[in-house]
């Protein structure tokens, strides 16, 4: 199986890259590297921070390479108390929330100003969703949640609030939305893991739990390649 595996930053993936076989060089030069791992071939993406660089990392890879599957693998913020600091999760659809309007006091999205029809491909009801997650073992017992994919992650009461009232998200990130995207366009098989660092609140990273949730999503991944 070949399988694309794209993550912001390095950091991220530093566990699960030093189990990988010796890398064999890339086409995208520092971005991309080929691995061995588990008698699958690997591609290792490192696509940067946001969405636009995801998105266009994560389409070029795609459009140059057949891939079996796509992962993505990275850090979140939590607005669900059930999903708490460490927690791995499966990203089972998106949200860009910011891809709107402002009319005075008035939050308008792309889908109501009728700029983006709610079901024109590949949004189903104004989501990007994963309909057809790869049959793994490993990846169906992780709960399925809501993200939401923002270029400023969200720390004031005022904020959350508002963006909780509107889209119900239970994750977020920077870059799920881009990586979800050029999947679904490019009809490859994909999942979004991502492990929980902190709960989206004020600022305060001292209550962050960055190297925990990078040891359990390292984990959960390793798993997971070795299930397919």
């Amino acid at each position: 199986m070949r399988i694309l595996v794209v993550t912001a930053t390095p950091q991220e993936v530093a566990p699960l890259v030093a189990g990988f076989g010796p890398a064999r060089g890339g086409s995208f030069h520092s971005r991309l590297q080929s691995y061995s791992f588990s008698s699958h071939d690997v591609d290792l993406l490192h696509a940067g921070v946001g969405m636009v660089p995801t998105a266009v990392w994560c389409a070029r890879a795609l459009g140059a390479g057949r891939y079996d599957l796509a992962l993505n693998l990275g850090v979140c913020g939590s607005f669900d108390a059930a999903v708490s600091p460490g927690a791995v999760v499966h990203v089972v659809s998106e949200q860009m929330t910011e891809l709107a309007a402002e009319d005075g006091d008035q939050f308008v999205t792309m889908q109501e100003l009728g700029l983006i029809g709610r079901d024109e491909a590949p949004f189903v009801d104004g989501r990007l969703v994963n309909a057809r997650p790869p049959a793994n073992r490993v990846l169906a017992a992780l709960p399925g949640v809501r993200g939401i994919t923002v270029n400023t992650v969200h720390g004031s009461e005022r904020s959350i609030a508002a963006v909780v009232r509107r889209f119900a998200p239970q994750v977020e990130s920077m870059e799920g939305a881009a990586f979800m995207y050029a999947c679904l366009v490019h009809d490859v098989p994909f999942a979004e893991v991502r492990a929980v660092s902190n709960v989206v609140e004020r600022r305060d990273r001292s209550r962050w739990k960055m190297g925990e949730a990078i040891a359990s999503l390292n984990a959960k991944a390793r798993e997971l390649v070795e299930a397919l």
